[in-house]
């Protein structure tokens, strides 16, 4: 039986947010995750137009009198946003929440008479499959090295870029790993289950961390653990975390994000819209992914790249394939995405060096490349068997050993190979301005792929080598 991918992770992220009853949207497509049961509103009058309008339409929701629609939980300070409660959130399955659909209609006529969005699903922002990564990681050699390889340079702590990663926190013996010896930030939470195997997305983070300083070793690189447990967060709590990872350590030069959700929408995540509007007036550039879902459709906050005012903010990155001859299958694309950059078999650390750790694989492969593509993708190659896609009958699922670098791919990690190219450009002209240098990094850049019949800017770091890989079926 081939894998459900989106299920299987549907699973895996409610097991994490045991709490938060999920449901799969829009009405069932399997498109993104929100919280049943509740919209979100801007404070203040917005939200009691959003109470008001629900209440008058309450006899279309299943579970509630006027009463109980009232505000869910604390309202927020610096994004601003409220809870509203629509519906019990325990009635139904997951497969879609009929009263918060209705709570959008509702909504519908009071947004078009004011011109401005008034409510949201309450999305949840990840960086799971189907969103980010775009595989699980696969154990490699020391002996073949990191790729991107370190880049000559030095770090000094005078002039280094300062980056700040939104991610999961850092491995406990990163340090072992040389190029991270001047990283600093949050612990993983829980590196390890109870048997002493890797939990998954554990060390996205610290990967994450490891390609900035491959590319640009003169860095000073903070990694925030904001996306721990599965790598996801609600969008109510989303756009107050990235307030307190900036108030914590300040404005950086490049934040690094390599989560984000779809919403079916064209106009940005109301969760993250105080955010977005700050950083669009502080001089940090935001270097955000393109997501995983082989989708034009958009992935927030990196298509805010196409919004208009937020042109100069956010850099919106895809991912290549192996060979960087094209756009890798599980890449998000369309006109949102501004650049792309190597993301399938980058080979980084995982964990440091101290201690080998298992990992039992929870996804299976597919028999071919879920999204039509013929060259050997990640999709199906290499073959392993997961937890999660087991029937009961398949068999037993695939464990690796980890002892230092993995490779691994998704928009994830084009996406700090991005960010890299840029805090390089950087000290190479002495540019302290990160927007200004992203547009002379793209104004400069003489290499381009195809991807999806477009022709677009491909950041290729000098030290990155394509990887070049056989068909299974040609393989001994």
């Amino acid at each position: 039986m081939a894998p459900q991918r989106f299920r299987e992770q549907f699973t895996q992220i409610q097991r994490s947010m045991p709490d938060v009853p999920l449901a799969v949207g829009p009405d069932d497509a399997g498109e993104f995750l929100y919280e049943k049961g509740v919209v979100l509103a801007r404070d203040g009058e917005e939200a009691r137009v959003v109470e008001d309008t629900v209440r008058r339409h309450f006899t279309t929701f299943a579970g509630l009198t006027p009463e109980q629609v009232r505000r869910a939980g604390p309202e927020t300070n610096r994004s601003g946003i409220t809870r509203i409660r629509v519906a019990d959130p325990g009635q139904g399955d997951g497969s879609g929440d009929p009263a918060v659909a209705g709570a959008l209609r509702a909504l519908s006529a009071a947004e078009g008479r004011t011109g401005r969005r008034l409510v949201s699903r309450n999305h949840v922002v990840s960086i799971a499959v189907n969103a980010c990564p775009g595989d699980e990681p696969v154990p490699a050699s020391r002996a073949a090295g990191p790729n991107p390889a370190a880049a000559d340079g030095v770090h000094d702590p005078g002039s280094a870029v300062a980056v700040l990663v939104i991610d999961t926190g850092l491995m406990r013996d990163h340090r072992s790993y040389p190029p991270l010896a001047h990283t600093r930030g949050d612990a993983q939470v829980a590196e390890c289950d109870g048997d002493g195997i890797l939990q998954q997305y554990c060390g996205h983070g610290t990967f994450i961390a490891g390609l900035v300083a491959a590319v640009a070793p003169n860095t000073d690189i903070t990694v925030r653990g904001t996306l721990n447990d599965a790598g996801a967060v609600l969008e109510s709590e989303f756009g107050e975390k990235l307030f307190e990872a900036v108030d914590r350590d300040g404005w950086p030069d490049v934040i690094s994000l390599s989560a984000g959700t779809s919403n079916g929408r064209t106009d940005g995540l109301l969760g993250v819209d105080a955010f977005m509007r700050e950083l669009r007036d502080r001089p940090t550039l935001l270097v955000a992914a393109a997501g995983n879902n082989g989708s034009a459709t958009p992935f927030w906050p990196a298509a805010y790249a196409d919004l208009p005012g937020y042109e100069n903010a956010v850099l919106s990155v895809g991912a290549l394939r192996a060979d960087g001859e094209s756009g890798a299958c599980f890449s998000n694309h369309g006109g949102w995405v501004k650049a792309y950059a190597p993301g399938e078999r980058l080979t980084g650390a995982l964990t440091g060096f101290e201690t080998p750790v298992p990992y039992v694989y929870q996804h299976s492969t597919y028999d071919a490349c879920r999204y039509g593509f013929t060259y050997p993708c990640t999709c199906h190659h290499p073959r392993h068997t997961g937890v999660l896609s087991e029937d009961g009958v398949s068999a037993k699922p695939d464990q690796v050993m980890f002892e230092g670098l993995a490779q691994w791919s998704g928009t994830s990690f084009a996406t700090p190979v991005a960010v890299g190219m840029v805090a390089a450009h950087m000290t190479a002209r002495a540019e302290t301005d990160p927007r200004e240098a992203r547009w002379q990094l793209l104004r400069a850049n003489t290499e381009f792929a195809e991807v999806r019949g477009a022709h677009v800017p491909a950041l290729l770091p000098p030290t990155w080598r394509p990887v070049r890989v056989s068909p299974p079926s040609a393989r001994a």
